[in-house]
């Protein structure tokens, strides 16, 4: 394994990407967010379903959120998991631990 970066986990924690194998991330019609991956055959992993949490969609720049958070966390020394949550006061937001 390389040294240590920034990992991204689905909402249900099914899958971990490194943050760099990202080649970019979207947010579709229904909500969902979805990051592209360079390695392999145009590979995608939807990080956040909407239809699984009873409030609804995603912020309109939750995508963008993640970007910054990763361009944050690239400096930092260090291990992190980033990833998407949902709670019925705070809504969508992503989580950052270190590792």
């Amino acid at each position: 394994m390389d040294a240590p970066g920034v990992w991204v986990a689905k909402d249900d924690g099914g899958e971990i990407v490194r943050a760099t194998a990202i080649d970019g991330v979207g947010i579709d019609y229904d909500g969902n967010i979805t990051a592209r991956l360079g390695h392999g055959e145009g590979a995608t992993v939807t990080l956040a379903h909407s239809d699984r949490h009873p409030g609804g969609h995603p912020p309109g720049d939750f995508h963008r959120q993640l970007i910054r958070i990763i361009a944050q966390l690239s400096d930092a020394s260090g291990a992190f998991l980033v990833r998407p949550v949902h709670d019925e006061v705070h809504g969508w937001q992503w989580l950052t631990e270190q590792l």
